[in-house]
């Protein structure tokens, strides 16, 4: 019996996790920015713009249900490119230096990029 109960609960939490790791549309995820503060999220879609300084910068994400600006240290993947992007939200972000040689119109809403990967 315990070893059914312990397979149940382990079962539920590998559920769960998965659950977490799934992609959010970025529409959803806008919708209510604050809910995911201080969780990671993923979002998936086609890069509009992307321009870059060196490894950082930023590109223009769109999945068909929104928008949404990336900041990344990583580098930046290129225009048209389908990725996945995992990272945290941020409101009233500032992209400093890098913010007054690229005049780009920022949202109050950005993701500020963990991992990126192309598809």
């Amino acid at each position: 019996m315990r070893t059914k109960r312990l397979v149940l609960v382990l079962a539920l939490a590998s559920t769960a996790m998965l659950a977490a790791c799934a992609g959010k549309s970025i529409n959803h995820v806008l919708a209510d920015p604050s809910r995911y503060r201080t969780q990671e999220v993923k979002v998936s879609g086609t890069v509009l713009d992307s321009y870059s300084i060196g490894s950082k910068g930023v590109y223009h994400l769109d999945d068909g249900t929104g928008k949404l600006w990336v900041y990344s240290d990583n580098g930046v993947p290129r225009k048209d490119s389908r990725v996945s992007v995992w990272g945290t939200l941020r409101e009233g972000f500032s992209l400093g230096a890098l913010g007054n040689l690229i005049k780009i119109p920022v949202d109050p809403v950005i993701l500020v990029e963990r991992e990126h990967r192309a598809k």
